[in-house]
């Protein structure tokens, strides 16, 4: 089964009912309905309950559903869980993440709720949150601490706090962490998504930023703001080019494959096994199955 992309991801606060009803129809690839930063302190139950109620009774269409909890060393934490997993959502986002440690207590609180519920281990997507200095230092072995993680994110604001600097508008303050967490999740075979772009009226930023993290490596975006999903969409799709060149790429290669020929001249270049693989991704990305063309 092909995995689902996730080129955004949108933060929901977990206490805004209207917003998240409607979280399935901003087109985002995956809403993070938040019990965490967006929610004060006041507002935490209320915010639980609301968001386990709403993944019981909406659709979320193909959306996929992330919950963002508090980290379980707080007040909150384990009764998130406690709430939150029984419901069963796609994934289960964990801030502030600093050792392989931190993920496998959370992975082994969340398998005794689904024990105790009847429900199957392994269904819950995990991805941990990386905001401080350790946990970069730290995060190759949190990329492969269990099966059940299949991304893994940077915490820009929460980083550039520990680290004592200012976020500036070229992120030049992380981007070793940012590449760092990149190399990591593809070591692993995971998913690295970027942190957010926090200027919503500034859509020329917002797709610089993007365009580089993809450079990098990431796979995808944070989102605070629905009207940034156009835009991170676009940067993250493959062009028309990039598609044509990429079916022809495959069809020869499947072509040649036949006759038992694993490199071969196409256009007066060489096509090897690691060219093929990045077509396939553009086609995987464009949704083009190419034994339907």
């Amino acid at each position: 089964m092909k995995k689902n992309k996730r080129r955004t991801a949108l933060y929901i606060p977990g206490h805004n009912p209207a917003m998240v009803q409607q979280g399935g129809v901003y087109g985002a690839d995956t809403v993070l309905l938040d019990l965490e930063d967006s929610v004060a302190l006041s507002e935490k139950d209320a915010a639980r309950i609301l968001v386990r109620n709403m993944i019981r009774t909406v659709d979320f269409y193909n959306t996929e559903v992330t919950v963002r909890i508090n980290h379980i060393d707080t007040p909150f934490g384990i009764t998130d869980l406690e709430y939150i997993v029984p419901v069963k959502p796609e994934a289960i986002r964990l801030p502030k993440i600093e050792t392989k440690h931190d993920v496998i207590r959370v992975i082994e609180l969340i398998e005794k709720i689904e024990k105790k519920h009847g429900i199957p281990h392994g269904n819950i997507k995990i991805h941990p949150m990386i905001e401080t200095a350790i946990g970069v230092q730290n995060v190759f072995e949190i990329a492969g601490a269990h099966p059940c993680i299949d991304a893994i994110t940077i915490g820009g604001q929460d980083l550039t706090a520990d680290m004592g600097i200012v976020k500036t508008k070229d992120n030049a303050g992380l981007d070793y962490a940012r590449k760092a967490i990149v190399m990591a999740a593809k070591a692993n075979r995971i998913d690295a998504l970027d942190s957010v772009f926090a200027d919503v009226n500034d859509d020329e930023g917002l797709r610089i930023e993007t365009e580089y993290a993809k450079k990098i490596g990431f796979t995808g975006k944070a989102v605070i703001n629905p009207r940034q999903i156009d835009i991170i969409h676009d940067v993250f799709n493959p062009t028309d080019e990039e598609i044509r060149v990429a079916i022809k790429i495959v069809k020869a290669f499947n072509e040649n494959a036949a006759r038992g020929i694993g490199v071969f001249a196409l256009d007066g270049k060489m096509i090897d096994a690691p060219v093929v693989t990045r077509a396939q991704h553009v086609l995987n990305l464009a949704d083009i199955d190419i034994n339907d063309l």
